[in-house]
């Protein structure tokens, strides 16, 4: 069985994030597994050690070096061990007691996708620790460019959705997203509003009503619209104004679509939008 993994790294957003695990997994009746990824940098202590000291009193300050990083790291792996367990003890509180907890070593990008074959979702948080003043946290883009499993990235105040927009753009990756959409339990009772950012034409028009059609057949409510400009500024508009908190959309599609996860409209559709994004391939 493959798991809903949950990325904890004691951000304002772990909370958020436990709360979109436990909506994905009560939708699709998955066990969660919470995840937290000791990076290196986060206990590894930087030393200059190029001036001029002595070869007695450059050995002892190595060994007092090690001994200082052996030191943060047996506390980063306690204080990783506690946010495990915290936001075990949290999920229970929300009545889910199918959930597993993993600590590893390494970086985050090259651990999921060792976890890659027994997961069914990644969620993540927009924000990191150590990402604060950002707007979105470094590694985002990178797990999203590498990772071929679904990722939902969460605002650090998840809402339940009860309204989605879906991205579609008639490509052959938006139709596989769209097979997915109607087939999958996670989205199931939810409104969608079905948008195609594109010129108006009677085909545009055309593919808008194939696609509505076989979200309605899946027993969706639906409503389609055609809208024109640019792609992030008016998916994200939208989203606020008919009040979605959960954008969704293929991580690698053809034409305008595209533009969102090449490239910097990547970067501006994280930074802009206010809702939870999903990415499906």
């Amino acid at each position: 069985m493959t798991n809903i993994f949950a990325c904890i790294d004691g951000s304002p957003a772990m909370t958020a994030v436990c709360d979109a695990a436990a909506w994905a997994s009560a939708n699709t009746e998955l066990p969660v597994t919470l995840l937290h990824v000791l990076e290196k940098n986060e206990f590894e202590g930087q030393a200059d050690l190029s001036g001029n000291i002595g070869l007695g009193s450059r050995e002892h300050l190595l060994k007092e070096l090690a001994e200082l990083d052996h030191q943060r790291s047996r506390l980063a792996h306690e204080q990783g061990r506690m946010l495990l367990k915290s936001g075990k003890d949290y999920l229970a509180c929300l009545g889910m007691t199918a959930v597993e907890t993993l600590q590893r070593h390494g970086q985050l990008v090259e651990t999921t996708q060792e976890l890659s074959s027994g997961m069914r979702m990644l969620i993540m948080g927009k924000q990191g620790t150590t990402h604060t003043h950002d707007l979105i946290g470094s590694n985002i883009e990178n797990v999203i460019r590498t990772l071929a499993n679904p990722i939902m990235v969460v605002q650090p105040s998840f809402q339940v959705p009860s309204r989605f927009l879906f991205a579609y753009d008639a490509s052959p990756t938006a139709k596989k997203v769209l097979e997915l959409i109607a087939s999958s339990p996670l989205l199931k009772g939810l409104e969608c509003d079905l948008v195609m950012v594109a010129e108006p034409t009677d085909e545009h028009e055309r593919q808008l009503v194939i696609a509505k059609q076989v979200l309605k057949s899946a027993g969706i409510k639906v409503e389609a619209k055609l809208l024109q400009g640019e792609v992030v500024p008016v998916i994200c508009q939208h989203a606020t104004e008919v009040g979605c908190d959960l954008i969704v959309m293929g991580a690698y599609g053809h034409s305008r679509i595209r533009q969102f996860i090449v490239g910097s409209t990547t970067t501006g559709i994280l930074k802009t939008t206010k809702a939870s994004l999903l990415l499906l391939r």
